[in-house]
């Protein structure tokens, strides 16, 4: 793995340790819309294990496949944050999704419910789960995931020399919001925001979990991430 000067040999790395960006590539398409490409995630992730073999000190303890497995992700997800890869008619359904539940927030003085945002719409109760079902493959990709043991996204994108101390607070009160939103949630849907975030489970096994189909567990996921949005909107 190392050349005689101790630094990584690019190429027994890529060798070695290409498969493992293609299969993280692969655990990651699983949650995301169609129209996500897998070769887009698998470039972004070889990205990841270059910058991953630039920056490895092996003297400061961590193995190198550890550190790697953190950028390659961090790159993964970087190349999500930067592009518009949700379709048109899943960001039509949030937004309208969004409204409502604004709306009714509003109206009623508490968090709605689901018939509450289908009064809000106008819709039956079953039109508006079709609905949250043209919502499907809205997510939240969450900071943690951009943590390595060593370094902070923080830490990695802002500029050291002029970095602003207030935007660094706007970020950690953003955490805090959005711990303090997801708390708020109705417990169902927190519980399947705990299961698919936290514990990586797919929406199958969390509608085992709940006795409920597959589906019922997307139209909770959908109208989750609304409220969370709707929530949140201040700090878009």
């Amino acid at each position: 793995m190392y050349t005689a000067q101790g630094t990584l040999d690019r190429k027994s790395a890529i060798e070695r340790y290409g498969p493992m960006v293609r299969r993280m590539a692969n655990q990651l398409i699983g949650r995301l819309p169609a129209n996500v490409e897998l070769d887009d995630l698998v470039q972004a992730g070889m990205i990841g294990l270059f910058d991953a073999m630039t920056r490895y000190e092996s003297d400061r303890g961590a193995q190198f496949e550890t550190f790697a497995t953190q950028r390659v992700r961090g790159a993964m997800l970087d190349e999500l944050r930067g592009s518009d890869w949700l379709p048109r008619s899943v960001r039509r359904s949030q937004r309208t999704i969004e409204s409502a539940i604004h709306r009714a927030e509003q109206r009623l003085g508490r968090a709605p419910g689901e018939a509450d945002i289908a009064e809000e719409l106008g819709l039956p109760l079953g039109e508006y789960q079709r609905l949250l079902d043209g919502a499907r493959g809205a997510q939240l990709l969450h900071l943690d995931d951009y943590d390595d043991e060593d370094e902070s996204f923080l830490d990695r994108h802002a500029a050291s020399a002029d970095v602003d101390p207030q935007e660094i607070l706007g970020d950690l009160r953003f955490r805090h919001a959005l711990v303090e939103a997801i708390e708020k949630l109705p417990e169902r849907e927190r519980m399947v925001m705990g299961m698919y975030y936290e514990q990586e489970m797919n929406l199958k096994e969390i509608g085992a979990v709940l006795g409920v189909t597959e589906s019922r567990i997307s139209q909770l996921h959908s109208q989750a991430v609304a409220r969370l949005r709707t929530q949140m909107k201040q700090w878009t």
